[in-house]
């Protein structure tokens, strides 16, 4: 089969590297030359809870040819509609787009390519660019699971399950959307305040001021989800909507001593936001905690501390906060 992974910055270099050191081809796209000259000339060099170096097959997105049968999509969601459009041209008939994003991109992709042509896979590691040719794995290796599912009949369901056990475990979700949900969850709180704050997930989780704000963003998120009827699914075995969900004290203070306990083995993440700001990019925070407040919305459900991270987003955005741990101060009248 020809398969690609579109846009194979961080995370997406170290699943290309992981699928070629099984065996397997794959064609790692990205637009940025100097990366895919690097990975061309030294090969995918990972570092960081693991170190191996891996020759891959690096492109441009202008010397993409012929039709893939299997193409993984890690870019950000901002620019889906036109980078799905153009995909579409680069996918066979019977082919599939598996989108690795964040948040809920597949029903939109599935209005560009088809139902039966979406595929989504919701990833439980992180990984963070560290210069060309070079990503740093921030995840322990025995965390490197998938969460994989089809939006419509599931073309080449099981051929994508099979590339990403290059890597780690994979779980084919029945309940997919209640598998996206619970990496939603997950991504609304520690990736979220991560961008607020430029702290680790570790560092969010066992700071107490963070953590009480962590606390209530997982909440929202788990109330949304009851209100829109989604059976949130287990992450790598945990029911984290039964551990962290409460509606008396002793409950409550359960959950707030879980939440380090829980982000351990992903304590040196930071937020794939929070390292596009740096950059001086936008990030995807409407996708994140904009997607559970749009569902709250909806679903009548208040979300004032998913809101509230989605305002401080924008605002560092505009210039108007830095980047600092000090920013947690601006839910204090949320409590």
């Amino acid at each position: 089969m020809k398969v690609a992974i579109y846009g194979a910055g961080a995370m997406g270099t170290v699943l290309g590297a992981y699928i070629a050191k099984a065996g397997r081809e794959v064609d790692l796209i990205n637009r940025n030359g100097s990366h895919v000259a690097a990975l061309r000339q030294k090969g995918a060099h990972i570092v960081g809870t693991v170190e191996f170096t891996q020759k891959v097959n690096a492109l441009l997105p202008s010397e993409m040819s012929g039709a893939y049968d299997i193409i993984l999509l890690m870019t950000k969601q901002r620019d889906n509609a036109a980078i799905v459009t153009f995909l579409k041209d680069y996918l066979a008939e019977d082919g599939a787009l598996c989108t690795c994003q964040n948040g809920l991109p597949e029903p939109k992709i599935a209005e560009i390519i088809g139902a039966d042509r979406t595929l989504g896979c919701a990833i439980a590691w992180g990984a963070t660019f560290r210069g060309e040719g070079v990503s740093e794995l921030t995840s322990d290796p025995s965390a490197l699971t998938f969460s994989l599912g089809a939006y419509g009949k599931g073309n080449h369901l099981y051929d994508v399950r099979a590339l990403l056990e290059c890597m780690g475990t994979v779980t084919v979700e029945e309940n997919f959307i209640g598998a996206r949900w619970s990496k939603l969850l997950i991504n609304s709180a520690f990736s979220g305040l991560s961008t607020v704050t430029g702290s680790t997930f570790g560092e969010v989780s066992k700071l107490k001021s963070s953590r009480r704000v962590a606390q209530r963003i997982i909440k929202e998120c788990i109330d949304v989800a009851k209100a829109a009827d989604i059976r949130i699914e287990p992450v790598q075995g945990h029911k984290i909507d039964k551990l962290f969900d409460y509606g008396g004290w002793l409950k409550k203070q359960i959950s707030f001593a879980l939440i380090p306990v829980a982000m351990k083995k992903h304590g040196k993440l930071i937020s794939s936001m929070l390292q596009d700001l740096k950059k001086g990019k936008q990030c995807e925070i409407d996708f994140i905690n904009g997607v559970v407040c749009e569902y709250g919305k909806k679903y009548h459900v208040p979300t004032p501390f998913n809101q509230k991270t989605v305002e401080i987003v924008h605002a560092i955005e505009a210039g108007t906060y830095p980047i600092e741990f000090k920013n947690i101060d601006l839910y204090r009248d949320l409590f």
